[in-house]
Parts: C-alpha cells; structure tokens; sequence
C-alpha cells in the first residue's frame, strides 16, 4: 500500500512538474512576444527572437509527445551504447529535460532583447529570405542583392510552423525503380507529380541509386545488383546501368529544368563510395568494402593497356609474365597486403578513373536536357581527409567536373564508443575534414558555392552528446562558412510535425541524443544563419581570400603510402592557427590555374609523384615560382622507380625537413613580400597547443574585421595587435559594442569584431 502511495505522489509531483515549467515557458514566450512588439517600436530587428519562438513552441509539442511515449524513447536510448544502461531513466527525463532547455533559450532570448530595446547592445538586421527568390551567382547563393547562406534539415516536414524559420528548402527524389518497364515508361504516378509540381523554392534534384527495377535483374544478368550494403547497389560498369538512367533522366530531367527546385543543383549520387580491397588477416571485409564484375576486369584490362603501352612494360612493372593484356588477371577485392605495390596503384587509379567516368556520363545526360544545370555530389570528405584511397573517389577530379561543390562535411565532438582519437587530446572536436577538406576544395574550384547535402557537425552514429554545449553548433557552423560553406542540409529532423519519431527513424541507432532532442542547439543553428546572414559580405571576403600558401597534394603518393594524410595534416595543422589562408595546389591546379594566385608551395614527405606531377611542379618553379621541400619528397615514381630532382631554374628550391623549419621558412617568405596581416593574434593557453583559428578582411569601411573559433579543449587568452600596437578598440560586430582586445576565449567560443585604432 505506502508503495502504491508513493507511486502515486511521485507521478502527481512528475505531472504537477511538468505542467509547471510548461507553464513557464509558455508564460515566457508571451514576455518575449510583448519585447518583440516594443522592439519593432524602435526599428530593432527581431528575427531571431521570432525564431526563438517558433523554436520554443515546436520543442515543447515535442516535449509532450516524449513524455507520454517513455517506451519508444526507451527502445530508442536502447540502441545507443553510452546510453543503454540509463535508457529508462533518460527517456523518462526527456521531456523535463527539453522544456527546461526551452526555458533556458527564452530566458537568453528575453534577457538579449532587453539590452536590445535598452541600448546597451545594437544589432544589424538579418534579411528573413525568401526560398523562391535565391539565386547561385558564381560562388555565392544570392537574394536581395546580397550574399545569403541557407540551411534545412533532411526528412524534416515540409509545413509552415517548420520552413519559415528552419529552412524551406524543396527538391525532388529519383531513383532508378521509377523505370517500370524496359520501353522506358516511367513509374505513372512520378510523372504526375511532376507535372503538378509548381516552380517551388530554392532545392535540389536527389538522384538514388540504392535499387533497380525487377525487370532489369532479367534482361542485364543475375549480377547486375551488386554491392546493396552501399548507395550504388548495381553494377556501374554493367552497360545496362546507363541504359537505365539514360530511360529516367531523358524522362524527367526536361520537366525539371530551369525550376526553382532544381536550382541547387542534381546531386548525381548520396556518398558514394567503392571500396575494393580486402584484408587477409580479418575475418571478414572491411566496411562497404565488395568485388567488381567481369565488366570492370575488362575495363581493366584496356586501361592498363592505355596507360602501359606494352605488354612487356607492364610485365616489367609488376614482375608478372602476362602474354596479352587479355590475359592479365587480379584478384578483387585486392588485398592491403599489396598497398605500395605497382599493382595496388594501377587497380586504386583505375577505380577512381572508372567512377569519374561513371559521373561524367551521369552529368553528360542531366545537362542534354538542362543545359544550365550544375551538378554535384555528396562526397564524404574524410575518404580525401583520411589515409584510405581504394574508394574509387578522386575529390579532385569529382569537385572539378561538378557545378557545385558538394560534399557531406562533419566534425566529430562526443563518440559514443571507441577508444580515445588523437584530436581529444588537444581539441573540443576534430576540425580536420571540415577545415582541410574545404580548404582543398575550394582550391579546386574557387569560384562555385559549396553545398553540404549532408551535414554531420550536430551528430553522427558515432558521434553525439544529449547534453551538447549550443555554442559547439555555433562554432562549427561558423567555421564552416569562413572556409567555403554556402549551403547545407543537416543531418537530421527524425520527427513527424507532432513530435512523435518518423517512420524512416524508427530503429535508427542516429536518432537517440541528437538535435531532434535538443531545443538550443537547433535554435543556435539558426540565429547562427542569421547572424551570418547580417554579415554575409565580411563572411565572403573571408571565403574568397587569397591562399599565399599551398601544400603540394600527391594523389600518388596518396594511394601508395599507408599514413600520407596524416603527414600532410602535420604540416597544415601547424599552419592552421597562423592567420594566413591556406590552400593546395596539384599538377592539375598548377597547369590550370593562375600561379600568381600563390606565393609558395609546400612538399612535405612527398615520396611518390609521377612524372606529370613532378613536371608541374617544375614549370611552377620555372615561371618564378618558390618551392620549400624536404628530403624526404619527390624521389620515386608511382612504381617506386627513382626519378630526376627539381631545378631551379628561374625560381627557388628551398629545401628543408621538419614541420617547424618549414613552417618558420614559409612565414618569413610571406612577412618579406608584406603578405601577412596587419592583425595579429597571440594565443595562451594550458593546453600548450594552439586552437584558436583566425582570419582577418577589410570590411567596406576599410576596418579591419576579425573572427576567432577557438577550437581548443581550454579555455585561450588572447592578445589582439594592429601593427604592432595594442591600443586599439575591438567592436563585437554580433552585438554592436566594444569588447575586450584581450579576452579569453572559452572553448567554442566565437569572437567577431572589428578592430580601429583607438
């Protein structure tokens, strides 16, 4: 009986609390409401409270339909390794827990609006864009006449109490299964879609690849599906698979172009990715990892009778005895074993070769029928970031054949499981695909915007914290834009418009702990567009600065070392947190692009270059050009053979060998030639390693303007300089007033001021 009692009493006093901080909340918002009247008395713009609101209003729905689905939150935290153990209990919380964020947010949002409306903190308007009136101009998304960066969330409803405040992208899904017979008729209730579909807003063309039709297994083979653990589930190579998309694309392309929903683009494929290599000392394949059909051994075989010329050179190479090229064989998936081997290298280039084609034709058909189409594709940058390179994915070529460039960026923050990553010991999260990744890719197309059609800053499988610190989605969605970002659909909205999970997320091991659950984070995702927004012109001179300096990228030696990556990050780490623009340079960039566009390239423990990229590098240094290398790059070809050094003809071969020496060397460089800034950042902190990453511009007012992410597990002490002097006044720009020249910066802290002379 006093158990009864007592269970009694505690959910009367869950319930009476519930209603409370409800209660609360709503009373809050009609604070903020009333403000927001007296605000727009005084012209102040209030977009981001108006967002707070929405925010507000949606998580508390949220927050109700969690508290009366405990086991479907329990069966969800279930699935997560770090919160299995406490799955009941924090589904039990779930819903406290957001209306408790909810007030937090409001209490922020009442307290700023207050400073606002009293004159102690002034805002520059944010433009409220309209979705159906965006346009791409070169590297920038366009409305109004300025500059604006978007973002939506994937799977999230498309109703009004969700697209005007978080994102209304439109768009359109194609998937091979829409070709119902092998005439070529289109799946009917498709094209009826299309043809009613109005002109819409401002998205993007989603192509699948993940099934087929049925009749396609008869008439192209047994094998025609392969690889169904992957987003490409047939056979590329299978002449039956142009045949197909040949069918669709010609089909529904023509009622797509020139609409408003297609504007960002066709994405030709969701992360693409073909791994073909094995590894004899496991048990089973590595992931997405699978062989190649007889179709791509084939296409093999020609290749390498491109790119060997003779039978006996390639038996020479790869010490074989081969009488033709028709009879050359390998084994697929080709074992790790063989990494740095010739045969490693021909199998690696060919599987990035095959795939670019496979793209190539795929933009060839899309812009037959829509002439002004870009196309692009949502390329995981860690498979160019990270070590690995029998992917099939050259992010070089694939950015360069694209009109937009595309990618799913992520940073990691909190893992759920796994052993501890080297980042952790230094860092609040690991900016190394999001910075190194764009920084390459907008090397290679500096003039087109870049859309991240899968963004994985807020949470992956791997990756994410209940609890997340809203500034950390502040500072990653900052830092993002300062290098290139334009665009991006975050991963993800897994709620029906009643709080209640979608159907695509039941039993999905993502949904657990992410931004669906957490009230500040979304709405920092936002004011943080909107305050990018205010300032988008001081955002894309920072995106558009000049890269003096390049770090060489061989893709050869990419593909033949076991850890390249990891040494060329090295080398751009120690030069990440100097406040000098970054970039690489390749033999193509060098033979394509203007090489007065940089001032020195870098070759750090480069060992592998072919004769191609040996030549371009020659040529650079032929027209001037300054070359800082050390002795460990440039030795061999792709196939381990010795090769001629550099000359240095009219240029500078600089020869150097730790990390340290270059980076000094190629600093000095850049302060003779008066190239670095004016500005300058002095960091402090316990950690002992750098983690503040700053860029500077001149705004129109020929101010200086400055931006800190301090990306470091502690907190930075910053000292701030103008030419030497310190008496100056820093402005914070976000909030209108002066600031400390020396603040200390938390980790995932934002500082963004400009600087004059006091």
């Amino acid at each position: 009986m006093k158990y009864i009692l007592f269970t009694l009493i505690l959910t009367f006093s869950l319930f009476v609390n519930a209603q409370s901080l409800e209660h609360e909340a709503n009373q809050k918002i009609e604070i903020l409401e009333k403000l927001i009247k007296k605000a727009q008395k005084k012209d102040i713009d209030v977009l981001k409270e108006k967002t707070t609101i929405r925010t507000a209003e949606v998580f508390l729905k949220f927050a109700n339909w969690d508290e009366n689905n405990v086991e479907a939150n329990t069966k969800a935290f279930k699935l997560v390794q770090s919160y299995k153990k406490e799955a009941l209990k924090m589904a039990e919380e779930l819903a406290d827990f957001e209306r408790k964020d909810v007030n937090l947010m409001l209490d922020e949002s009442i307290e700023h609006l207050k400073s606002l409306i009293s004159n102690k903190a002034f805002r520059k308007p944010s433009p409220k864009v309209d979705w159906t009136k965006v346009t791409v101009e070169n590297d920038q998304l366009t409305f109004n006449n300025r500059p604006v960066f978007l973002t939506d969330y994937t799977w999230k409803p498309k109703i009004k109490e969700l697209t005007e405040f978080h994102g209304n992208q439109d768009g359109f899904f194609l998937t091979p299964t829409y070709v119902t017979k092998e005439d070529g008729t289109i799946n009917k209730q498709k094209i009826e879609d299309l043809n009613s579909k109005p002109d819409g807003s401002f998205g993007f063309i989603f192509m699948n690849h993940k099934s087929v039709p049925k009749w396609s297994e008869e008439k192209f083979g047994p094998n025609f599906s392969m690889r169904e653990d992957t987003y490409t589930a047939y056979d590329i190579d299978n002449p039956g698979a142009r045949i197909i998309q040949e069918k669709l694309i010609g089909a529904v392309v023509p009622k797509m172009a020139g609409k408003k929903y297609s504007q960002l683009g066709y994405m030709l494929c969701n992360e693409p990715h073909f791994f073909t290599y094995t590894d004899s000392k496991k048990k089973k394949l590595p992931w997405a990892s699978g062989g190649v059909s007889q179709f791509t051994i084939e296409k093999f075989k020609v290749w390498l009778e491109d790119k060997h010329k003779s039978i006996e050179s390639l038996n020479s190479i790869w010490e074989t005895n081969f009488t033709s090229f028709d009879n050359v064989q390998i084994e697929i998936p080709i074992d790790i074993s063989l990494k740095g081997t010739p045969i490693w290298f021909d199998w690696t280039s060919f599987n990035m070769d095959r795939v670019t084609e496979w793209y190539t034709f795929l933009k060839s058909e899309v812009t037959k029928y829509d002439p002004k189409a870009k196309v692009h594709l949502k390329i995981m940058p860690n498979l160019w970031t990270e070590n690995k390179r029998v992917h099939g994915i050259d992010l070089e070529a694939l950015t360069d054949l694209s009109g937009i460039i595309g990618n799913d960026s992520g940073a990691d923050h909190t893992y759920i499981w796994g052993k501890p990553h080297e980042w952790q010991k230094h860092y609040a999260f690991d900016w190394r695909e999001l910075c190194m990744g764009y920084d390459f890719m907008k090397s290679v197309s500096p003039d087109k915007i870049n859309f991240n059609s899968e963004l994985h800053y807020l949470s992956t499988v791997r990756s994410r914290n209940l609890y997340l610190d809203p500034n950390y989605a502040r500072a990653t969605f900052w830092l993002a834009h300062l290098y290139g970002m334009t665009a991006s659909q975050i991963w993800y909205w897994p709620r029906n418009a009643d709080g209640s999970i979608s159907k695509k997320a039941q039993n999905d091991k993502g949904y657990a702990g992410s931004n669906n659950q957490q009230p500040r984070v979304t709405n920092e995702v936002a004011t943080t567009l909107i305050d990018l927004n205010s300032f988008s012109e001081e955002i894309m001179s920072m995106q558009r600065q000049r890269k003096p300096l390049r770090l060489f990228y061989s893709k050869t030696s990419a593909i033949n070392k076991k850890e390249h990556m990891d040494n060329l990050f090295e080398l751009y780490e120690s030069l990440t947190f100097e406040g000098t623009p970054l970039g690489f340079v390749t033999e193509n960039i060098i033979s394509t692009k203007d090489n007065n566009n940089w001032d020195v390239v870098l070759v750090y423990d480069t060992p592998f270059v072919t004769i191609g990229e040996l030549n371009a590098l020659q040529s650079y240094i032929d027209k001037g050009g300054i070359v800082i290398v050390d002795n460990k790059s440039l030795l061999n070809n792709e196939y381990g053979q010795s090769i001629s050094s550099l000359k240095e003809s009219k240029g500078t071969i600089i020869k150097l060998n730790s990390v340290s020496e270059i980076k000094e060397k190629a600093l000095s460089i850049l302060k003779d030639k008066n190239l670095l800034s004016e500005v300058v950042v002095t960091e402090t902190n316990l950690n002992g390693t750098k983690g503040c990453i700053w860029k500077v511009v001149k705004n129109e007012a020929q101010n200086y303007v400055l931006s800190i992410v301090n990306v470091g597990k502690s907190d930075a002490t910053i000292k701030i300089t103008l030419n030497g002097n310190s008496n100056i006044i820093c402005k914070d720009l976000i909030d209108g007033i002066s600031v400390s020249s020396s603040p200390i910066l938390k980790p995932h802290e934002v500082y963004f001021v400009e600087i004059t002379k006091n």
